[in-house]
């Protein structure tokens, strides 16, 4: 018995190439929706991951004591110089807040900002540039700077660094001289070579008695070591040298606004590297945001939770949910 097929989507009867063809068709139509939909499911998956996170913080102006977003940080700066991002350096919430006031501030001001770093040494400076502007591939970058074991929370800032042409300011003097203060004293930085030298703050550096040292004494009791000067000038040579690599950029670009991101200790209640900081400049207007993990951060009264402990960290108090996991 013989039967005739349907007409095909090109009009030819019971032939195979018209067969062909038509299946072709459909199998490319339901090949290209079957890749929209998984294009889109990534896409929404990046944007509920993101969705997601903001309720793992609450962004606190401690001046007014109101609840804020990213986008109110990022216009204060209009008014200021600097802005520190004093962060925990396992706090999942903290690096993602790190990225997206960095992408709000680079909204907001262009070309003019600039990227600072504790996470990166002065004696790198020049491998981190040649990584921003593309001489060096990744690989030979990562072999050619001490990079921190939890690199994988500041990459995102090197990449859109990278990406968008920022200047990026390896703030820290390098560890090994930061240790030789810590054996030796800070007169051992005096026999170091004038090379040596280039790598770190104008010596002598300043160490900051008073409020800080008192706090550094205070976290170290117990400590092996820890009742020792030299560490604490150890502490000190990290603070004074973060300081003066922002304050010679500064300098040479007085148009740019820094975001210094680096350990809260060093900032928290505007001491450590900021207090330095402003002593190179006193007109500098720096602004700072504390950024931890809390058991507070469940309280759903912003004014019930505690200002007396929390008002004087900084200009910013952000607190992020304790449960959330850590990056290490």
């Amino acid at each position: 018995m013989s039967y005739l097929l349907p007409t095909n989507l090109y009009g030819i009867r019971n032939t195979v190439y018209g067969i062909w063809k038509t299946n072709m068709y459909i199998q490319q139509k339901f090949f290209m929706k079957l890749i929209a939909g998984l294009i889109f499911l990534l896409f929404s998956d990046k944007v509920i991951s993101q969705d997601s996170m903001t309720v793992h913080y609450k962004i606190y102006d401690t001046h007014t004591k109101q609840i804020i977003t990213i986008d109110k940080i990022a216009a204060a700066l209009a008014d200021a110089d600097v802005l520190f991002f004093g962060e925990e350096h396992n706090d999942s919430a903290g690096h993602y807040l790190e990225a997206e006031i960095f992408k709000a501030l680079h909204k907001q001001y262009g070309e003019m900002l600039a990227l600072s770093l504790e996470m990166f040494e002065t004696d790198n400076q020049l491998a981190l540039n040649e990584y921003l502007t593309g001489f060096i591939p990744e690989d030979r970058f990562a072999k050619d700077v001490r990079l921190w074991s939890n690199y994988k929370d500041y990459r995102p800032l090197i990449e859109y660094a990278k990406q968008n042409n920022i200047p990026v300011i390896a703030a820290n003097p390098p560890r090994r001289y930061v240790n030789l203060v810590s054996r030796r004293g800070m007169r051992s930085l005096d026999s170091l070579s004038k090379k040596s030298k280039k790598f770190l703050p104008p010596l002598p550096y300043d160490t900051l008695s008073g409020r800080y040292r008192e706090k550094f004494l205070d976290v170290m009791k117990g400590s092996p070591g820890g009742g020792s000067s030299n560490i604490y000038y150890s502490q000190s040579l990290w603070d004074a040298g973060m300081s003066y690599s922002i304050f010679r950029f500064w300098k040479k670009n007085r148009h740019k606004k820094i975001f210094h991101c680096v350990g809260r200790f060093h900032c928290d209640e505007k001491l450590g590297t900021l207090a330095q900081l402003q002593k190179r400049k006193s007109k500098l207007k720096i602004l700072n945001i504390s950024c931890f993990s809390d058991a507070s951060f469940s309280n759903p009264d912003p004014m019930a939770i505690g200002w007396e402990k929390f008002s004087k960290l900084g200009d910013y108090v952000i607190l992020t949910n304790p449960d959330l996991k850590k990056t290490y």
